[in-house]
């Protein structure tokens, strides 16, 4: 068995260990993967996806996620959380992600234990460990199960076996929580979620598929592969004109193009 497949192996023998499973289900890449592993290798009453629905996830997101579980048989739970109302989440410190995902896993714990289920699972895999993420610290401290993590799955595992498993997320574009498009400092709320998550929809809508839509202040700063600059500079007007519209003064190419975590740069470099 080759290194690839002995992971997958690792991964189902985890799950059997488990018993049971709650699964944080994004209907990304990783979660879809995870919940996929999981339903083949445990009986369907032992698996419950769970879906966060709040302002900090695209509205598209929840269809797929619906879509994916109806289809499969798959029994799942929709929990609308107000995130913004979670202390300190709205100011958006440097350890967002800690205070969100230490009260959303904590909701989502207390809410499977009383469907009998032990176990909360969600979707890490190995290369998230070289970014900048306080949620870890959360999980942590909250005992959710990591299996991807511990089966050492890396992203481009992820793909490929979900591309032989038949998994129509193998070549998904990554995602993550529109809080992330935010500067640290700069105040959320509703009102720029929206106009970022209309943004991001607009590009796509363009045909661009791994993007981000990051906001400083006024600004719309946007990452697209450098492989998609001559394409963009060819719709500067009817991009600058749509951004502007939905509330944007300024809006500006990223000439480092798409990188995941990119807020978090100015961190790393005061780390060092």
């Amino acid at each position: 068995m080759d290194a690839l497949h002995q992971k997958l192996e690792n991964l189902k023998a985890y799950f059997r260990q488990l018993g049971s499973a709650a699964i944080a289900f994004s209907g990304g890449v990783d979660s879809t993967f995870m919940l996929a592993v999981a339903t083949e290798t445990l009986t369907k009453d032992d698996v419950l996806a769970v879906t966060i629905v709040s302002d900090f996830i695209p509205e598209r997101e929840k269809s797929v996620a619906e879509n994916f579980c109806s289809a499969q048989g798959i029994r799942h739970i929709i929990l609308p959380v107000e995130v913004l109302s979670i202390e300190g989440v709205a100011q958006n410190p440097v350890n967002r992600c800690y205070l969100c995902k230490r009260s959303l896993f904590a909701e989502i714990k207390n809410i499977v234990a009383a469907k009998g289920l032990k176990n909360v699972c969600e979707g890490s895999n190995v290369d998230d460990l070289s970014d900048y993420r306080p949620g870890m610290k959360a999980i942590a401290e909250l005992g959710i199960k990591s299996p991807l993590r511990y089966a050492q799955l890396t992203k481009q595992d992820i793909r490929d076996l979900s591309k032989e498993m038949g998994l129509s997320t193998w070549d998904k574009p990554s995602f993550a929580c529109l809080a992330s498009r935010f500067a640290y400092g700069e105040q959320i709320t509703t009102a720029k979620l929206k106009m970022v998550e209309k943004a991001e929809n607009f590009l796509l809508d363009l045909g661009f598929r791994q993007l981000r839509v990051r906001l400083h202040g006024k600004m719309a700063r946007l990452e697209v592969l450098p492989e998609d600059f001559g394409k963009i500079i060819t719709m500067t007007d009817i991009i600058n004109n749509e951004l502007k519209e939905l509330g944007f003064s300024y809006v500006a190419l990223d000439l480092g193009g798409f990188r995941s975590g990119s807020m978090n740069d100015e961190i790393a470099k005061e780390s060092r």
